[in-house]
């Protein structure tokens, strides 16, 4: 499994970490994930993280806890 991170700081301005080919490509406002209280499967379900790609990832992923840290220290970056 692959996965692409974009944190929207802007129009057209966004912090992306991840191959361009990944299986699975996450999308989200760096307000959203900068927040002390982020969680990536509460967003996703309210529809503020976006994904596309292969969704048995995408669940596997969120169920994880990954997307969330590694969203959350990519929206922290200065």
């Amino acid at each position: 499994m692959s996965i692409q991170y974009r944190v929207v700081v802007a129009k057209r301005d966004e912090r992306v970490e991840g191959p361009d080919d990944a299986s699975v490509v996450i999308t989200v406002p760096v307000a959203v994930a900068a927040s002390d209280d982020f969680d990536a499967t509460v967003e996703f379900m309210r529809g503020r993280l976006k994904a596309s790609g292969h969704t048995g990832e995408l669940l596997d992923l969120l169920r994880s806890g990954g997307a969330t840290s590694d969203l959350h220290r990519l929206a922290s970056q200065a």
